[in-house]
């Protein structure tokens, strides 16, 4: 059996606490949009952001905006921000940016996603179930992005 060489053995990786930031709910045409035809338009905004705390500390912070309307009327407006401590050493420089930007982010989503949920449905409106996202996928289209415009590549 063959032994871990010292950099895998001194890699960290833990989960501090996952809280919820930040969150809002906005209903600005009801009572009025709940006699319209529900034929509802949603779009769905996310983005992550990764600040160091202390060393090797690190919090990272989902938000989800999801923006629902008809007719050109907002019904709704959820937003959340998820966020969450990670314990990150020992990872080398190049693997920081997709941790705290891909990993971390799949970890919050499920609480995110509920919250989301969980906004809509107390606001009176059919549930919400936001899909599955590649997080992997989205930051490599944000590298590819910054890159085409001539941008450096976030560390954290």
């Amino acid at each position: 059996m063959s032994e871990p060489n010292n950099e895998q053995a001194a890699q960290q990786f833990a989960i501090q606490r996952i809280y919820l930031k930040d969150a809002s709910f906005e209903a600005p045409n009801s009572p009025a949009i709940f006699t319209a035809e529900w034929k509802p338009e949603v779009n769905i905004d996310l983005n992550t952001a990764a600040n160091p705390i202390d060393d090797g500390l690190f919090e990272v912070v989902l938000n989800i905006t999801a923006t629902c309307s008809m007719d050109g009327k907002t019904v709704y407006l959820a937003e959340v921000h998820q966020a969450g401590l990670f314990t990150v050493s020992g990872i080398p420089e190049e693997q920081m940016a997709p941790m705290l930007h891909s990993f971390c982010p799949n970890i919050l989503f499920p609480y995110a996603r509920e919250e989301i949920s969980s906004l809509v449905t107390k606001g009176s409106f059919p549930q919400l179930l936001l899909a599955p996202i590649n997080f992997d996928a989205l930051y490599a289209q944000h590298l590819q992005q910054q890159q085409a415009e001539g941008g450096e590549t976030p560390v954290h």
